[in-house]
């Protein structure tokens, strides 16, 4: 860290204005409306003073001095903070609360003659009256080990990709990149397509028992579990219709019965990652757009009623501490709502490496129900308050308590296993349900009652073959979940990182999937090979954790950089030399180009490839490969063609393009022609999932994939 002088305090007059300097304009002004005409409350928009983008702009060997700059177009408001500063009576630097904003606030305290270890700094985890005025009464002195651990981060990241990415650039192809954590991020989803790729299904066969209890007319199921008590796998046909013809003439009866009460606590209040995850599954919001309408809601939204107000709490934070005042609010309004059975106080434990200073995500006033403020929000900030508000209430929610009934039932020597459960006490899921990965959600049934040695009637025998499957390529909500489970990244850092490796085109979102793009492939392969450490998920997770100790004063930063840059410098000087030019030939196709007459080359760009002229650039042109679907279609009878969208989602159109003028983003069904006109059938999925008949002239539709 540039070691600073100390700088004298200057005592302004007693007339002038207080001046708080935020990061947003919006918080600012949310902000201004609290505190009155003695303050004047400014933004700085952001990082006023960073790295240069030109260069390295890290002295390697005068301890990694950083050579910090006035950001590119921010001169002018510098010097209008400048001379806001100078007219003030006092200036207290009240940026967000984590490392980025301690920087900020650091860098801005340089730049406006403030002694960093003054009674400068203010921080407050929510946007409102209280919190801010209670705020300004306990300034204190930037926290250098945020700033270091800040720097720390942010001089890794420029070691890495100032060195890797202009070798990529000379070895492989002009406009690659690497970065530190995005690498490795790259790594794990190119990683996972590997897997899928290879995997090898293996068969495998169910058997369902049809049953009904004798003068009952809903009838149940059970699935067969074994022979003689020994769990059975069914390997193949054979054995399944070993299990079919055995069972056959014998009577189901009833030789176990097993009742237990279970309970299902409530998930904590959100943090980062689990909002993320959350909104993702039950909102359908990408990671960036979460965190844009958090934003909103953190800074201030006009209330009628309660004029401008942040509705929710710091919303990058990896803590479940809950404030004692708002956690009281949350059981008061439990206790009205839904009655004294439904509360149960719960304080959760954060994680080891978690920032106790902040809060989880939560509402900042209970008493704020989404629900009467709905038409004072957007329909995002809405869905996404309502989200927050209730998993935040739930958390002090009693827990849901359900019945579950186990059955044996034996067929002779074959055993079959039947359960249900009944919901005894909604508790917590009166209020809200958590999301899952899984593709399908529990579904709890009940059975009828049974007796011990009862006998039950056989209805239907239903043996199904079944193939293992693949693991699923990553969401944006899993791969943020394995990213923290793995101990990369950080709160502040989840959105970036996946925002960063889809705009560097080394990922494509297709069907809220994330896929690795040929460049992604090249590039993660090269770095695999060459730069083991940075794209090894240990080594990241270490590093992260050294940076953790660094914010809580246990590590100099300096410390931290020369045990990374050793062996870097070393391994990147040896893979300069291993890595030879890597040459991405332009494969020759037999498409003429249209405009000059020489034959079009494969070209692998962002999205895969394409074809383009190899006169570039004196001609330009370029166009997409087609990829025949095996279709006709159903307007024209012509060709169907597999088209990517620029965001890298897969659409059919006609081989006429605009002179027919069909498309869609259904997929055709292969295995089957529509039953009424013996046209071409589509498959719409997710909500309202059907199959239906391209044809204009043809109604025929039905429910389902």
């Amino acid at each position: 860290m540039a070691t600073t002088k100390a700088k004298k305090t200057v005592t302004k007059s007693k007339t002038a204005k207080k001046l708080l300097i935020m990061e947003s304009p919006s918080k600012a002004n949310t902000v201004k409306k609290y505190l009155g005409s003695g303050y004047n409350v400014v933004a700085s928009m952001g990082h006023i003073i960073d790295l240069p983008k030109s260069q390295l702009g890290v002295d390697i060997k005068n301890n990694f001095e950083p050579k910090y700059i006035t950001i590119r177009g921010k001169g002018d408001l510098l010097s209008a903070l400048k001379k806001e500063a100078k007219a003030a009576s006092v200036v207290y630097l009240a940026t967000d609360p984590d490392r980025e904003g301690e920087a900020i606030s650091w860098h801005l305290a340089k730049a406006l003659d403030i002694d960093p270890s003054s009674a400068c700094r203010i921080t407050f985890n929510s946007v409102t009256k209280d919190a801010v005025k209670k705020a300004l009464t306990q300034p204190r002195a930037i926290d250098m080990d945020l700033v270091d651990a800040q720097q720390a981060r942010r001089v890794l990241d420029r070691l890495v990709g100032y060195s890797i990415s202009p070798l990529l650039w000379e070895k492989v192809k002009k406009g690659l990149s690497a970065g530190r954590v995005q690498s490795v991020a790259t790594r794990m989803i190119c990683d996972r397509d590997e897997e899928i790729a290879s995997f090898i299904p293996k068969e495998y066969w169910t058997i369902t028992a049809d049953l009904t209890e004798p003068n009952k007319k809903k009838p149940f199921s059970a699935k067969f579990y074994g022979i003689d008590g020994k769990e059975k796998e069914l390997l193949n046909e054979a054995d399944a219709m070993a299990v079919v013809n055995g069972i056959k003439g014998k009577d189901f009866i009833v030789t176990n019965i097993k009742e237990s009460e279970k309970k299902r606590n409530p998930q904590p209040p959100f943090i980062t990652s689990t909002l993320q995850q959350d909104a993702a599954r039950k909102l359908g919001f990408n990671v960036q757009k979460t965190m844009q309408v958090a934003q909103t809601l953190y800074e201030g939204v006009n209330i009628p009623g309660h004029g401008l107000v942040g509705l929710i709490t710091y919303m990058r934070t990896d803590s479940l501490r809950i404030d004692t005042t708002a956690q009281n609010d949350a059981l008061t309004y439990i206790s009205t709502v839904f009655g004294k059975e439904y509360v149960s106080a719960r304080q959760y434990k954060s994680k080891k490496s978690a920032q106790d200073a902040h809060e989880a995500i939560r509402p900042t006033y209970v008493s704020i129900v989404p629900d009467d403020i709905k038409d004072a929000l957007s329909n995002d900030q809405y869905k996404l308050y309502k989200l927050i508000w209730s998993r935040m209430i739930a958390s002090q929610m009693s827990p849901m308590v359900y019945s579950v009934t186990s059955a044996s039932i034996d067929a002779g020597r074959y055993n079959f296993n039947a359960s249900g459960s009944v919901v005894v006490f909604k508790g917590y899921s009166a209020l809200y349900i958590e999301g899952s990965d899984d593709n399908e959600k529990e579904k709890i049934k009940s059975l009828p009652h049974l007796e011990l040695n009862q006998k039950v009637t056989l209805n239907q025998i239903d043996p199904k073959q079944k193939f293992t499957q693949p693991p699923n390529p990553f969401t944006e909500a899993t791969l943020i979940k394995e990213l923290e489970d793995k101990g990369i990244g950080r709160p502040s850092t989840y959105a970036a990182i996946i925002s960063t490796i889809i705009a560097r085109g080394y990922v494509v979102r297709r069907q809220k999937q994330l896929h690795p793009t040929e460049l992604g492939k090249i590039t993660n392969s090269i770095m695999k090979q060459h730069f083991k450490d940075i794209v090894d998920i240990e080594f990241t997770a270490n590093l992260e954790s050294k940076l953790d100790d660094i914010e809580d004063g246990k590590r100099q930063w300096v410390d931290v950089l020369k045990e990374f840059n050793g062996p870097f410098e070393q391994n990147f000087e040896k893979a300069k030399e291993a890595i030879s030019k890597i040459e991405i030939k332009d494969e020759v196709s037999d498409v003429i180009c249209e405009k000059c007459g020489r034959n079009m080359v494969y070209k692998i760009g962002r999205y895969g490839k394409f074809l383009a002229c190899p006169g570039y650039p004196a001609c330009s042109n370029t166009k997409p490969i087609l990829e025949l679907s095996g279709d006709k279609c159903p307007k024209c009878g012509n060709d169907l063609v597999v088209r990517r969208a620029r965001n890298g989602n897969k659409y059919y159109a006609c081989i006429k393009g605009e002179e027919c003028g069909f498309m869609t983003w259904d997929t055709p069904k292969k295995d089957e022609t529509c039953p009424k006109c013996g046209g071409l059938l589509l498959r719409k999925f997710g909500r309202g999932a059907k199959v239906y008949c391209a044809k204009d002239n043809c109604d025929y539709e039905r429910s389902g994939k």
